[in-house]
């Protein structure tokens, strides 16, 4: 009976843990306090929970030692993509996108034209945030010169900004799927423009028909009217991003290619622009920022190391989280739960399972496919592959997180669009692509019932 008792005040220790965290994380996202805070404090309490259990504190700060090596390579990329999104504020190639992506817009068909513009740009600089924050948001101040439906438009930017996060190779979440599934990043993003051949040729129906159901009425854009004056919008100011283009298509390592995009940049940057290599320096490290008083002071900035930096210690906390709960099984009995699933298909629905409980609980995308792919990593070893368990977790965790009203994935996009949740019903893409993945599954296994 004793057994029994400390069991499940082990339990329920663990369990009080957790809530707990979920309330201090959820508390966080609310209020946009720095996320590493809330992280930390989980952390301690996790621990201080493990050690009643019986692990020393060594043996668990071996284990968040080894979960954080895990990502050493994505933070490598991480701050990389802190430093090109800088340099190609800096080289007008951002405002350059923004500029002749609006060029493009009618007004009969800007539903899919938000969509469509925000999800280029994404896959460009590889980075949500950065997407919703630049074309997204111009493409925002325009729907709001219009009769148009606000949360329908930033419907429409959120989940383009996510076609980038997915199928990027600068985008930090494929880099860190690919570096803790130990994965090729262009086998992933191939197999990723594959399968999501389905949800997108869909999506692009459904924001086709809202478009038409919901025309735009366009007025002259200041903010746009006014990038020629600040910056020379020149072709040129395009090859840093073309560079990426290219030597991702020649499969070029990530890192090198924007290393080489990041050398492009700066020479236009101080050649075209005029900005001074002192300038660029600090650009480099603090981000981007416009020094005259303008509308666009508030919309073209951010990049940097030092903004980079700030997320490379959340990923570092969350992979410690990730480590810790893997050398401790503290959640074995999901484990073994788990361990009965024999389809291909019933493994995607707990990969969607587990990502959407890790996405409600972690309040991070980061913590959400860490804390996923610890969880489900055996059974695909059983019963999958590595490239298998890299591509379910771009099809569910990614595409689900910004889904979570108080997840940080959905939650700044929209805090940047200056939308609530009502976004949600309108980002199609983001849960038709699980949606159909899974049936796609079921799909194939019910062929195989036939041959």
């Amino acid at each position: 009976m004793r057994f029994f008792a400390s069991r499940f005040s082990q339990g329920t220790g663990l369990a009080a843990a957790l809530l707990l965290s979920f309330a201090l994380l959820v508390s966080s996202a609310i209020r946009g306090t720095y996320m590493a805070y809330p992280l930390l404090l989980s952390l301690g309490l996790f621990v201080a929970v493990l050690n009643q259990r019986g692990f020393r504190l060594r043996e668990l700060a071996q284990m968040g030692l080894k979960g954080c090596r895990q990502a050493l390579p994505a933070v490598n990329i991480l701050l990389l993509i802190g430093s090109v999104i800088a340099i190609w504020m800096a080289a007008g190639t951002v405002p350059a996108l923004v500029y002749y992506g609006t060029q493009l817009i009618q007004p009969r068909l800007f539903v899919l034209s938000a969509f469509v513009l925000t999800g280029a740009v994404s896959v460009l600089i590889g980075t949500s945030f950065g997407a919703a924050g630049t074309i997204g948001l111009a493409l925002m101040v325009m729907a709001r010169g219009s009769s148009i439906n606000p949360n329908l438009v930033a419907g429409a930017i959120i989940a383009g900004a996510y076609v980038g996060d997915r199928c990027s190779p600068m985008s930090s979440s494929a880099c860190l799927v690919a570096s803790i599934t130990r994965t090729s990043l262009h086998r992933n993003l191939k197999n990723i423009v594959v399968t999501s051949a389905w949800p997108m040729g869909l999506t692009l129906v459904v924001y086709l028909v809202l478009s038409l159901l919901n025309p735009a009425q366009l007025s002259d854009n200041p903010v746009i009217a006014t990038l020629p004056q600040y910056f020379q919008l020149s072709p040129l100011a395009l090859l840093p991003a073309i560079a990426i283009l290219l030597l991702a298509m020649l499969r070029l390592e990530v890192k090198l290619a924007m290393l080489v995009s990041l050398g492009i940049g700066i020479a236009i940057a101080h050649g075209l622009q005029g900005y001074s290599l002192t300038q660029l320096v600090k650009f480099t490290l603090t981000g981007f920022t416009l020094d005259a008083a303008t509308p666009l002071s508030d919309i073209l900035l951010g990049g940097g190391l030092l903004a980079m930096g700030k997320a490379v210690i959340v990923v570092l906390i969350s992979t410690a989280f990730a480590g810790i709960f893997a050398g401790t099984k503290a959640f074995a009995s999901l484990e073994k739960g788990l361990g009965k699933i024999q389809r291909p298909d019933h493994l995607f629905a707990a990969t969607t399972g587990v990502g959407t409980a890790a996405a409600i609980f972690g309040c991070t995308q980061t913590i959400a496919i860490l804390l996923t792919q610890q969880i489900m990593q055996p059974h695909y070893q059983t019963r999958g592959s590595q490239d298998a368990i890299a591509l379910d977790l771009e099809n569910t965790v990614v595409v689900i997180s910004p889904l979570i009203p108080w997840n940080i994935a959905g939650l700044i996009p929209a805090t940047v669009l200056t939308v609530g949740p009502g976004f949600i019903p309108y980002a199609i893409y983001l849960y038709l692509t699980p949606l159909f993945i899974g049936l796609g599954y079921r799909f194939q296994q019910d062929q195989s019932k036939f041959f």
